[in-house]
């Protein structure tokens, strides 16, 4: 990823800062495993921005590197002028970090301050009265190679990764939502106005990928080592394995080919009729792999989804918000069938039948649950609905606590805590949220946030 650099200047402070604050910039963004992109420092004087000559020089360096450059940070070593930043950034369309250098005590005399505290409360008026949207940190200045800004740089590339992929994110819809679910119905153009194409497509159209798979393919051993390392496949029937490994590589193949972002699946019942197995450990591998595929075909978490891989790096999962945990108001256990990624898991899970199908269709319909536990720790979870043509969201921290419920309890759980927890189910229901919620390592929280509703149009309802 590359971060284009602007550095400001205001004449009647102290200029010998620019030379320093530009390689501590460089310094510090290539730490952060981006790649800084400056402007020729020869163009300007100075080789900062001050005057509107010089900001529409800059401007006209941004417009050259058009395509080049995921994000922008602007940095003032001394308060900046107004006039030349405003020129330089007018048409800027990628999220913008601001930074600004602290004040040193014992160096506050006029030939050492810089006073880049108080103009970046000016520009911040300024950029919100150009309804251009920001990023700004805590604390309010930090010195670029201090641990403040690289957590803040961390933030930032990862807000900036989740808006590139999401400004033309394409969701791949496979099958149609079954009619039980009336739940996770949804307003496509919804969808379609904060960027995200919806594609659909026939479950047969995977079928016949499936079945045009042979069985001496050589992902087939890939696959089978990727099934492996989710979950103990030893009591498993050979045809459910090698019909697991088939999906996989179909689903692989056509993402790939229709150039699809995340996949929402209808996982049940033609998958356990044609195949007799569920998606879900393939689900877990594509999900560790950042390809995330969300169940139920439930289109608006198919967003959430990506974002949230996005924004954590690692894997993603979806869970229903399932039981309550006896009496402890702010826990309850997060279940599913078994689509999680290794990351959120304690370890390898067990392979199983899915004990809803053998109940209804007998045994050897199903392989393909993963019996497990999630890892404890920190997480995020989010949830993301459509409403009279907004596309509404929530994100909320959580712990997955080191508990176990009772041996019956199949698919893969997790015990988690989340402070104020009736309140936001209440709140939860009211808004009609549906009973998914998607869960990736971490707190997520202000990347979601800065990425969904500053830059990509989301809604974000507080719980």
């Amino acid at each position: 990823m590359k971060l284009a650099v602007l550095i400001a200047n205001r004449g009647f402070f102290p200029s010998s800062v620019i030379d320093s604050a530009r390689e501590e910039l460089r310094e510090a963004v290539k730490k952060a495993g981006a790649e800084p992109l400056f402007m020729d420092p020869a163009l300007t004087r100075f080789g900062a921005v001050e005057t509107y000559e010089e900001g529409r020089a800059f401007a006209a360096f941004l417009r050259n590197s058009q395509g080049e450059y995921d994000g922008l940070i602007l940095s003032l070593p001394n308060f900046g002028d107004e006039n030349g930043i405003k020129a330089a950034i007018q048409d800027v369309k990628v999220p913008i970090l601001l930074q600004a250098y602290p004040d040193e005590l014992g160096r506050l005399d006029f030939a050492n301050r810089r006073d880049a505290f108080c103009g970046k409360l000016g520009l911040c008026a300024v950029l919100k009265q150009m309804g251009m949207p920001f990023v700004s940190g805590e604390p309010f200045v930090m010195h670029p190679l201090g641990p403040a800004f690289q957590k803040e740089l961390g933030d930032f590339i990862s807000i900036c990764r989740i808006v590139k992929r999401m400004r033309h994110a394409r969701i791949g819809v496979l099958g149609a939502r079954t009619t039980a679910f009336k739940s996770v119905r949804f307003d496509e153009g919804a969808l379609e106005r904060v960027g995200a194409d919806v594609e659909t497509y026939d479950l047969t159209q995977i079928f016949s990928r499936v079945e045009a798979v042979k069985d001496e393919d050589d992902r087939i051993g890939q696959w089978r080592q990727k099934l492996n390392e989710n979950s103990d496949t030893t009591r498993v029937p050979e045809y459910a394995i090698i019909n697991q490994c088939k999906l996989g590589i179909a689903l692989e193949d056509f993402c790939r080919e229709m150039c699809l972002d995340v996949l929402a699946i209808r996982c049940w019942s033609e998958l356990q009729y044609e195949y007799k197995i569920t998606p879900c450990t393939v689900m877990g591998v594509l999900n560790q792999r950042q390809l995330p595929a969300v169940c139920e075909t439930d289109v608006t978490n198919a967003p959430a989804m990506l974002a949230m891989t996005l924004a954590s790096g690692t894997g993603v999962g979806c869970l229903d918000v399932n039981n309550n945990y006896g009496e402890e108001p702010d826990k309850c256990i997060l279940f599913h069938c078994g689509p999680l990624p290794a990351d959120l898991m304690t370890g390898p899970g067990r392979m199983q039948e899915h004990k809803m199908f053998v109940k209804t269709q007998g045994e050897n319909c199903s392989w393909g649950v993963n019996a497990g536990r999630m890892k404890p720790g920190p997480v995020t979870l989010c949830g993301i609905r459509t409403e009279n043509g907004e596309v509404r969201y929530f994100v909320e921290k959580a712990e997955v606590l080191d508990l176990q419920v009772d041996n019956g309890f199949f698919g893969t759980y997790g015990v988690v805590e989340i402070a104020g927890l009736q309140t936001k189910l209440r709140h939860m229901s009211e808004e009609g949220f549906r009973h998914h919620v998607t869960v990736t390592s971490g707190d997520q929280t202000r990347r979601i946030r800065e990425a969904l509703t500053k830059y990509l149009g989301y809604t974000e309802i507080h719980l």
